[in-house]
């Protein structure tokens, strides 16, 4: 029987803090924290990490790994509205998976300008490729808008899947946060280009939201 080999105090770290991260609130976890969830003695801790801005970067770089390979369009053909459907709905679950970052963006973005740097870079990935997905579409003939309506539509698509999860958590701050508030972010977004979609591309989409509310209920 194999045995695994026991993860690296340095993985064990960034795990509990991403988990604390997500469930308290960056600003509300201290390094000291961290170390009494894991059982090791903060000087353990500070061996692999000197503070806890450190640990958050190190977070980050892989948010930024995964979030960018999410952000790649299709290269070998003209995308379609499961594409943009896809593309939404991975993007959301990564903004889950490190939600910290979006619920606490402003107070970490105003501390720590490596961040800063990287997250306009991400902004701008992510309405680059919504407008190439949109543009994809408009060419394919499923989608009629002009080049200034496609400019806002990408931008206000980046707009709400930055900003969705500080949206919810002002309509019910002392309630839980659950996957479900994801969902109702991708409803909207998808809601939203709805309007210049033509035939087909518009009964697709409208089909697709019926599913995805059986499964995603709003409330």
């Amino acid at each position: 029987m194999d045995i695994k080999p026991k993860r690296r105090t340095r993985e064990r770290i960034l795990e509990a803090s991403l988990r604390l991260f997500n469930d308290f609130g960056e600003p509300n976890v201290t390094t000291t924290v961290i170390a009494d969830d894991l059982d090791i003695s903060p000087g353990n801790l500070y061996y692999h990490f000197h503070n806890k801005d450190e640990i958050v970067e190190a977070i980050f770089a892989g948010f930024e790994r995964e979030i960018e390979a999410i952000l790649s369009v299709p290269s070998n053909r003209q995308a379609d509205v499961d594409d943009i459907w896809l593309f939404l709905h991975l993007l959301f679950e990564q903004i889950w998976k490190f939600r910290f970052f979006y619920r606490d963006l402003n107070d970490l973005l105003t501390r720590n300008r490596t961040l800063e740097i990287h997250f306009k870079q991400i902004l701008a990935h992510k309405v680059l490729t919504a407008t190439l997905l949109c543009e994809g579409l408009v060419a394919a003939g499923a989608m009629r808008a002009s080049s200034s309506e496609l400019h806002a539509l990408s931008t206000n698509m980046a707009v709400i899947a930055t900003y969705w999860l500080s949206f919810e958590y002002a309509r019910d701050p002392r309630g839980k946060m659950e996957n479900e508030r994801i969902g109702r972010g991708v409803y909207q977004v998808m809601a939203m280009v709805s309007p210049f979609l033509i035939d087909k591309s518009r009964s697709l989409l409208e089909k697709l939201s019926v599913e995805y509310l059986k499964q995603q209920p709003l409330r």
